[in-house]
């Protein structure tokens, strides 16, 4: 099966050379196509692309994350393409699986998807355990099952999904991107599968991974999310809204004491 991996980043070289550094070897192996979409564009990012052999494809001004993927689904013919974020690191095995799964699966099953694991680097990063990480994560068990979702970290997609259902849209932000278009592909009759040997890490490094950081990118995660929701017609109403917030206030102190 022809396969593409494709990276989608804007001015966020560091995290791509990881993130390239590996991919290329496994996609290599498998003789897959590595195309990173500049969504900017930016001359560190270029080379880094350059340097690991892998396409790079620009825009000349930002135009947001499913303009990058559909302009990759334009100019590659793979009938497996594997979306990646630029802040993973996948583990061994992973884009055998996803391949292996899309040679097994018929072609009903038009999304394949894996474990995400959140990896915070340089700073230590305290948890109370009720919550789960302040960025993208997904663990469904050690076995290969359908579910109800991808998250576009780690999300492979066949061509023929995109012939049924359309491109991305592109007026859809962050956070509901891929959720609107695999709401399309699943009333088309499509499928979603987890395939657990396909997993990778996702990363927060740096600054990046300081309390601050991540609380101010939860909370701009957690204003698209509701934008999606008025979108979709299921936005929270105000009191519960209310009783969200009433309890963060009462449970974030009263941990904070804990040792």
């Amino acid at each position: 099966m022809k396969v593409a991996v494709v990276i989608p980043t804007q001015r966020r070289a560091p995290y791509l050379e990881v993130a390239l550094a590996s991919i290329v070897p496994q996609a290599r192996a498998a003789g897959a196509e590595v195309l990173v979409v500049d969504d900017g564009p930016d001359d560190a990012t270029r080379a880094v692309a350059e340097r690991h052999g892998a396409r790079y494809l620009r825009h000349d001004a930002p135009r947001g994350l499913n303009a990058a993927r559909n302009s990759a689904l334009k100019v590659t013919d793979a009938p497996l393409v594997c979306f990646v974020d630029d802040d993973v690191e996948v583990r061994l095995g992973w884009l055998d699986a996803l391949v292996g799964a899309a040679t097994a699966c018929p072609d009903e099953v038009a999304v394949l998807t894996g474990p995400i694991h959140a990896r915070f680097e340089d700073h230590r990063f305290r948890t109370c355990g009720r919550e789960g990480p302040p960025i993208t994560f997904l663990d469904l068990g050690p076995a290969d099952r359908d579910c109800d979702h991808a998250w576009g970290a780690n999300m492979a997609v066949r061509r023929s999904a995109v012939e049924r259902a359309g491109s991305f849209d592109e007026a859809r932000e962050l956070y509901g991107d891929e959720q609107e278009w695999q709401a399309r592909v699943k009333a088309a009759g499509g499928r979603i599968r987890y395939v657990a040997g396909a997993a990778l890490d996702h990363r927060r490094a740096g600054d990046d991974a300081r309390l601050r950081a991540l609380a101010r990118a939860a909370y701009h995660r957690g204003l698209a999310s509701r934008r999606f929701d008025v979108f979709n017609g299921t936005a929270p109403s105000l009191g519960t809204e209310l009783r969200v917030l009433a309890g963060c206030l009462v449970h974030g102190p009263r941990r904070a004491r804990r040792p």
